[in-house]
Order: C-alpha cells, then sequence, then structure tokens
C-alpha cells in the first residue's frame, strides 16, 4: 500500500476517538440535510442560499451547495469512518468559514450567536485530522 493511503487511512486512535467522530459527524450530517433537503427545519437549497447572500457569502446557491454537502457527505464520511481526515479536512475549512464570517463578531457564548458550538466543533475535526478515524472505522480496516 503506499505511503499517501496509509497516510490519509491510518490511525494511531483509539475507541475515545471513534465515539467522538460518530457523535459529531451526526451533528454535521443533520446540519448539512437542514441546508440541501430542508430536513429538519432546515431552509433547504434555496433558503440556505439566500441566507447565504444577505451574509454576503455568494454565489448563495453554489455556496450553499459546497456548504451543505461538505457538512452532509463528511458527517456521513465521519459516521462510518471512510475518508474520515479528508473530510475532517474539509469539515474544518467549513467551520472556520463560519467562526470568521457569522460568529466572531458576537463573542464566544452560543447564547449571543457566537463561536462556543463551532470552535467545539472545530475540536473535534481537528481531532479526527489529527489522529485518524479510530480503532472501529472503515479506514482502519483498509489502512491496516
Amino acid at each position: 500500500m503506499s505511503k499517501l493511503i496509509q497516510t490519509v487511512l491510518g490511525t494511531r486512535a483509539g475507541y475515545g476517538l471513534t465515539v467522538l467522530r460518530i457523535f459529531v459527524g451526526v451533528i454535521f450530517a443533520a446540519h448539512g440535510s437542514q441546508k440541501l433537503f430542508g430536513w429538519f427545519g432546515g431552509g433547504g437549497l434555496a433558503g440556505t442560499a439566500q441566507w447565504m447572500e444577505s451574509i454576503g457569502l455568494g454565489p448563495g446557491t453554489l455556496m450553499a451547495a459546497l456548504a451543505g454537502g461538505t457538512e452532509f457527505f463528511g458527517g456521513l464520511a465521519l459516521i462510518i469512518g471512510l475518508l474520515a481526515r479528508p473530510a475532517a479536512l474539509g469539515l474544518s475549512f467549513t467551520l472556520l468559514v463560519a467562526i470568521f464570517s457569522v460568529h466572531i463578531h458576537n463573542g464566544l457564548f452560543m447564547a449571543n450567536n457566537g463561536y462556543e458550538f463551532a470552535l467545539a466543533l472545530l475540536g473535534g475535526t481537528v481531532a479526527v485530522l489529527i489522529e485518524g478515524a479510530g480503532k472501529l472505522s472503515i479506514d482502519r480496516s483498509i489502512g491496516a
């Protein structure tokens, strides 16, 4: 197996990171489904696109599709532990955009629409990016 594939799929992590990866993945898949499909009370692609445009992230439909797709499919990848590092990289980037374009001016706390929740999720995605998917993952099965 090539060094690149071993680097992407390998993991040093145990069961704890597996649990973190799954919980963070569920949150992202749910948020992405709100943006893409309007599930769980979300605005769907059209509503999310309109909101993206309103905060200066245009073109709205493209930005909504990129954010929603990264969250939904990246979340699914984290849940099953397949290509978890690339998914975590995309999700980390999405979180940084959210923090600096929406939340940073509101301070830390969620009560003021701050970046507290996004920062916690960023910690989870960066942990997966560094350590890999964990013991219970497809990545570990393939990369072992």
